[in-house]
Parts: structure tokens; sequence; C-alpha cells
């Protein structure tokens, strides 16, 4: 992989799981072979590895994605038992 594509990307992305997760699942569709989703949507994809390919269309806005709202967990309070 690309050292300069990765921080570029990162620095798109923001989260680096979030990235990881990005390019294995492109890597993936890329690999599979057949159908739509596994052809490059980047030009000139000569002498870059898959992971590459999934950087560039990453850095070009060929592929998105979208951040969940985080979400503050609330531990549930105690059922206050009665005795007999």
């Amino acid at each position: 992989m690309n050292a300069e594509l990765c921080k570029k990307a990162a620095e798109k992305v923001g989260n680096p799981n979030v990235l990881v997760n990005l390019i294995s699942r492109r890597v993936r569709q890329l690999n599979s072979g057949g159908g739509g989703l596994s052809r490059p949507l980047v030009a000139n994809t000569t002498n870059l590895g898959v992971a590459d390919i999934a950087l560039r269309e990453i850095l070009e806005e060929k592929i998105g994605w979208e951040m969940p709202e985080t979400v503050e967990l609330v531990r549930p309070a105690a059922k206050k038992r009665r005795k007999r």
C-alpha cells in the first residue's frame, strides 16, 4: 500500500478504523470478480494493487460513507425488590 495515499485518505475519512473497514470491504469487492462492483471506479490502474485502487477511489470520492451518530449509553437503574 502506498503510504502517501494512506495519509491523504486518513485525513479525508478522519477515523482510521473506518478507513480500514472501507478499504477491506472494497478490496473484497474488487477481488470477487464478476459484476459491476468488481471493476475499478478510477482510470489508469496500471501498476496499482487492489488496496491502492481502493484508496484512490476514496480520495477521488468515487465511493462514499456515512458516519453514524454517536449515542451515549446509559446503564439502566436496578429494580427495587420487595421484601417478603
